[in-house]
């Protein structure tokens, strides 16, 4: 499982700019069924990500790939976790042992 951050950065002012291109491009994580949340920062300091169903040099292209990292908008900063004990709902992103 992948946790993406994605903080505001120097080029924020931007953001409304390329607003819809980014939100198109979490519409696709979506739709590829890879991304399972996705939301903001509070207070208002950016957004996550959880991620599963992709490697994680995959995962880093498609980080690198959102329009706002692209922009400067915000970086991004990703770790992989190794969940142990999840909720049964959750059961689907423990890696296999």
């Amino acid at each position: 499982m992948l946790v993406t951050f994605l903080k505001f950065a120097d080029n924020r002012a931007a953001a409304a700019e390329f607003m819809a291109a980014h939100n198109d491009w979490i519409a696709r994580g979506f739709a590829d069924g890879v991304f399972l949340c996705v939301g903001s920062l509070q207070p208002a300091a950016g957004g996550a990500i959880f991620a599963n169903g992709e490697s994680r040099a995959d995962h880093d292209a498609r980080i690198a790939a959102d329009p706002f990292v692209a922009q400067g908008i915000v970086t991004a900063e990703t770790y992989e976790i190794d969940p142990k004990r999840t909720i049964a709902a959750l059961d689907f992103v423990k890696m296999p042992a």
